[in-house]
């Protein structure tokens, strides 16, 4: 294949434009705030988990603390009017001490479940806290996400805009070049990332590889205009002042 040296250069300009293309995909891939929101989402994953536990749990704790709030409540009724009965007088004495002995086991029943009734109070006081503690954890893992999204949206705005820049400057380059020369461009470029190279100081620029004698030979006895590949990386190799012929 042959093109005139001019348009052999111009491959520089595409190489160069791809290569600017590239970066900025790569950039935009491996953004360190992508991999930090994802860290964070999991992290909010597991404070909704631990949220919702504890707001279970609290949950739990209150009904059962109302039952048990209930069942004083009701011990307490009870020997409240015992008492009144018994402070009514004029029971038989086998009521008399009937009533004694129940308002005593009131009494106990009642110290009994309001100590029950105070641990309970204590473990809803412990998922209190850590329902506020989890929520405050996830408010600030709120906060992060946001502030990482914002650095990413504005990344990625300074990336595309770069981008935006690039791609008609390729465009225009690929419009002046010939069919058959675009296409064994875009071949090597697709095998390994670069199309085209130039040949600085008897190496390709692609590879770094030095031609042999038998290479550099070949390169020296072609015409300007002859289409030459590396025989290492098989870009395009693009002869200017440079390459040390």
């Amino acid at each position: 294949m042959n093109a005139d040296h001019e348009t052999q250069l111009r491959l520089l300009d595409l190489q160069a434009a791809d290569t600017a293309l590239a970066q900025l995909a790569h950039r935009r891939r491996t953004l360190p705030e992508l991999a930090a929101i994802a860290e964070r989402v999991k992290t909010k994953a597991r404070l909704h988990d631990a949220v919702v536990d504890a707001r279970t749990r609290l949950q739990d704790i209150a009904g059962e603390q109302r039952r048990m709030e209930n069942d004083v409540e009701t011990v307490r009724n009870r020997a409240v009017r015992d008492e009144a009965r018994l402070q009514a007088g004029g029971l038989p004495a086998r009521e008399l001490a009937s009533l004694q002995h129940e308002i005593a086991s009131l009494a106990r029943r009642q110290s009994t479940l309001e100590d029950e009734l105070l641990d309970v109070m204590e473990r809803a006081e412990e998922a209190a806290a850590d329902l506020r503690r989890a929520s405050a954890e996830q408010d600030a893992v709120d906060a992060e996400i946001a502030e990482l999204e914002a650095k990413r949206d504005a990344a990625f705005a300074e990336i595309d805009a770069a981008a935006g820049q690039r791609t008609p400057q390729r465009a225009a380059v690929t419009g002046q070049l010939p069919a058959d020369l675009l296409a064994l461009y875009e071949r090597g470029r697709a095998q390994t990332g670069t199309g085209a190279a130039m040949l600085r100081q008897r190496s390709c620029e692609a590879c770094h590889i030095e031609l042999s004698g038998s290479e550099l030979g070949t390169v020296r006895d072609a015409p300007p205009d002859a289409v030459l590949r590396c025989e290492n990386c098989r870009a395009i190799l693009v002869r200017t002042a440079e390459s040390g012929l």
